[in-house]
């Protein structure tokens, strides 16, 4: 990953294009979370369903914490406490941001805040977010290289950026829909951090 990459991968995602990028767990597909069409043409890519839910994805925590405004303090400190890294909240979406994100679940917003050091932190430059889904076929295996992301998926992306081999595991998935209210929170998926390790950063 490149300065230059990073530019590239800005002006795909403003222009309306579909990028192919590297995260700090898997490969992903990235386009303005705005754009109706670019959701579509990254649904389409992946075969998968127009209700599901995606990501949203910011390269800051202060970023992502500046774009909503209405969390509350405990909310915002958990976040403080997860974020950057391998997770992916599920935060109540009181304002209904990024409805094309949420769709069929407009109450729910997913948000996704990557660790963009080392060989990925050209990523840092990044202002604006994207929505976010893993580069392979809705329910298929994630990537951990560019060569195993599907090659219509290569082939149908405005902009691919090669960040060599990732880790492998996706986000782990954490629910925190009513964290603000009573503290409670849920695991929906495991993946690159353990249940644990949330559990000690939710606890602290």
């Amino acid at each position: 990953m490149t300065e230059a990459d990073a530019r590239s991968f800005q002006i795909c995602a403003r222009v309306g294009g579909v990028a192919l990028f590297p995260t700090d767990t898997v490969y992903g597909l990235a386009c303005d979370p705005e754009s109706r069409q670019a959701v579509g043409r990254l649904y389409a890519l992946k075969g998968r369903p127009v209700a599901r839910p995606a990501a949203v994805m910011f390269f800051a925590p202060d970023a992502a914490l500046a774009a909503l405004p209405e969390l509350g303090q405990r909310g915002r400190a958990a976040l403080e406490r997860l974020l950057p890294g391998a997770v992916t909240v599920l935060l109540p979406n009181l304002e209904r941001r990024f409805p094309l994100a949420c769709a069929s679940d407009p109450g729910t917003l997913g948000l996704r805040v990557p660790s963009v050091a080392g060989a990925l932190a050209p990523l840092a430059s990044m202002t604006t977010p994207v929505l976010q889904s893993s580069a392979n076929r809705s329910g298929g295996p994630d990537a951990r290289r560019l060569d195993r992301v599907p090659a219509e998926i290569r082939n149908g992306a405005d902009l691919v950026l090669d960040g060599g081999e990732l880790p492998g595991i996706p986000s782990t998935v954490v629910d925190l829909r009513t964290y603000e209210d009573d503290g409670t929170w849920a695991i929906v998926r495991e993946g690159a951090i353990t249940a644990a390790a949330i559990e000690a950063a939710l606890s602290a």
